[in-house]
Formats: structure tokens, C-alpha cells, sequence
């Protein structure tokens, strides 16, 4: 559960779409000032709220001994800023939760937010824990959680997207921030 909502100044996990994504389009641009602290994004709805509200009991829920919730992991030199749902010494935990009725969609971005996760913490075994939340989850955040309802996804570590693709554009991306200058990719096609 992240306290504090400031993303500015690091990228995050969850920030892997812009970083590795085309730099030319509006929501970059967007994600970008937001970066640089001269654009704050606001933006949240039920979904999101209900999802927060509910990752600590889904953890708990899952009985592991030893497990350490909301861990946050830096690594300066690249700005590189990573929240961990739950994790154990030798397992990351990525909880999401879904309307059950639509079904989970295991997406490209949860898995490359997952690759940061172990990235950062060299922690090579990890699941995204999926929830289904029912209507009236979303009203009632005292109801119970209902084992039935979790999947568990084991995400596979891939050492050549972080070494080829997501780090060469982190790195660059880190001294642009540094810099407070906008990315332009062919600087980046120049920096390698």
C-alpha cells in the first residue's frame, strides 16, 4: 500500500510501460511533467480505491510465515523507486484485484512491473496474486476474503528485457530526469 502518492523524481514498477513505451504520445508527455514535479495526476476511482483497501487482508489471507508488506527498494543512481505489495526472502507477492465478473487479465504491463520488482531486489521467484471482487466488495470493505477467489501467476524472470530493452532506456531516461531535459530517442539511438 503506497502512503506516500508523490511519484516524482523516480520512476517506479509500475512506470515500466512509459519507460520502455513511445516517448512521442500525450500520456508520456503527461508522465513525464509528472516526473520532472511540474504535473500532479490525481486521478482514482473505486476500482482503485477497493484494490488498496484490500491488498493487506488478501496478503494476510495467504497464511505465508515470515512474509514483510509495502518493502520500498531505491536505487539512486538510476531514480529507480520500487514498492513491493509482499515479499519474503525468496518470493515477491504483486497483488490485483479484478471485477470477477469480467475475468482477470494477466496484462504485459503487470508482468514487467513484476520483472522490476526482481530486478531490484534480485529476487528471482515472484506471483502476481489475483483477486475477483464481487459487487458488493466494492461497498462493504470489511467483507471477508474468499480463498476461492485467488489465482496465483508465476512470473518468470527475462534477463535479456532488462538487460536489452528496459535498462539501456532507464539509464538514459535517469540522466534526462537528472538533467530536468526532455527525452528525445535519438539521443538515446546516440548514447549507446
Amino acid at each position: 500500500m503506497i502512503k506516500n502518492k508523490n511519484r516524482s523524481y523516480y520512476f517506479g514498477a509500475s512506470d515500466t510501460k512509459y519507460v520502455i513505451g513511445n516517448w512521442e504520445t500525450k500520456s508520456f508527455e503527461k508522465w513525464w511533467l509528472e516526473k520532472l514535479n511540474l504535473y500532479q495526476n490525481n486521478y482514482t476511482n473505486e476500482a482503485m480505491i477497493t484494490g488498496t483497501i484490500f491488498e493487506h487482508k488478501i496478503l494476510d489471507s495467504l497464511e505465508i510465515p515470515k512474509l514483510k508488506k509495502d518493502k520500498q527498494i531505491k536505487k539512486r543512481k538510476l531514480r529507480l523507486r520500487v514498492n513491493l505489495d509482499g515479499n519474503t526472502k525468496s518470493c515477491i507477492y504483486e497483488v490485483k484485484t479484478y471485477n470477477l465478473e469480467k475475468g482477470f487479465n494477466l496484462s504485459k504491463a503487470y508482468i514487467q512491473q513484476v520483472q522490476i520488482q526482481m530486478y531490484i531486489t534480485k529476487i528471482k521467484r515472484s506471483y502476481i496474486v489475483a483477486y475477483g471482487l464481487k459487487r458488493e466488495d466494492y461497498k462493504n470493505y470489511f467483507n471477508e476474503i474468499d480463498k476461492e477467489r485467488i489465482n496465483y501467476h508465476k512470473i518468470e524472470y527475462d534477463n535479456n528485457f532488462i538487460e536489452n530493452e528496459y535498462l539501456p532506456k532507464l539509464k538514459y531516461l535517469s540522466k534526462c530526469l537528472k538533467k530536468g531535459t526532455h527525452p528525445k530517442i535519438i539521443e538515446l539511438k546516440d548514447n549507446k
